[in-house]
């Protein structure tokens, strides 16, 4: 299926491994112009060289957590590319119990994307274009990390990001959340619990009905989707990406 992603132009932040990494990459292959930005400057200068291979892109090292070099980035990135079609909020930090972590979340998990949002926001409308936040399947089933920063943060950034669907749907920005259950990657966190934490990794694989965990790119594939024009009557959609590790029934 053509996407007809081939021309547009999209932001993708910590998008240097894992999951914005294989974003990136996919909207590449669909003929989209990327721009990417993560913290370490070594990575993204290592990153742009070999996706440049795929298709144009541009990468900046760059702390979401800070405002205004977030929003530096957004304008930046939007004069490089002409613009923009595609944002993608994938920045997370990581979970935190002391109040210290928990600001750290504030900032990176929610308040980056309304920084970020609100400095794309007039592209976006000139492009009816479309925001996507990364979220993840800890919003609503706990686990036994427990409740924490990760968790209570990303919820937030979740009803933000639908309840947009809302306010800048009216501008022709349709607003979505794909939420990723377990997604294993070199490096990743299930890949630090499966060496550090080897029974609670084979539990977690035992209750997965598919038997094993996804991987970035099925993540990527329904960014792909929800961002195309094949899902223009697709907004303020919460799409679960974990191959049914749920246990709940949705209606």
């Amino acid at each position: 299926m053509d996407l007809g992603l081939k021309g547009k132009k999209a932001l993708v932040t910590g998008s240097t491994k894992g999951i914005g990494r294989a974003i990136a990459e996919v909207l590449l292959d669909e003929g989209a112009s990327v721009a990417i930005c993560a913290r370490n400057t070594d990575e993204v200068t290592a990153a742009v060289a070999e996706m440049s291979k795929k298709g144009k892109v541009v990468g900046a090292s760059v702390d979401v957590g800070n405002a205004e070099a977030l929003r530096a980035w957004v304008a930046s990135s939007a004069e490089q590319l002409g613009g923009i079609d595609i944002y993608v909020h994938n920045t997370s930090a990581m979970p935190a119990r002391k109040l210290d972590g928990w600001i750290n979340n504030f900032n990176v998990d929610l308040m980056a994307l309304v920084h970020g949002t609100e400095a794309a926001t007039a592209h976006l409308a000139a492009a009816n274009g479309t925001l996507i936040s990364i979220g993840t399947i800890s919003n609503v089933e706990h686990f036994a990390t427990g409740s924490g920063s990760y968790s209570a943060l990303k919820a937030a950034m979740t009803n933000w990001t639908l309840g947009q669907a809302q306010v800048l749907g009216a501008q022709g920005i349709r607003c979505n959340v794909v939420s990723p259950g377990p997604i294993f990657f070199e490096n990743g966190a299930w890949d630090m619990i499966k060496t550090h934490m080897a029974p609670f990794f084979e539990a977690t694989l035992k209750t997965h009905p598919g038997g094993q965990m996804g991987d970035p790119l099925d993540v990527a594939n329904a960014v792909a989707f929800l961002a195309s024009n094949k899902a223009k009557h697709i907004n303020g959609a919460n799409v679960t990406v974990d191959g049914g590790f749920l246990k709940r029934v949705d209606y």
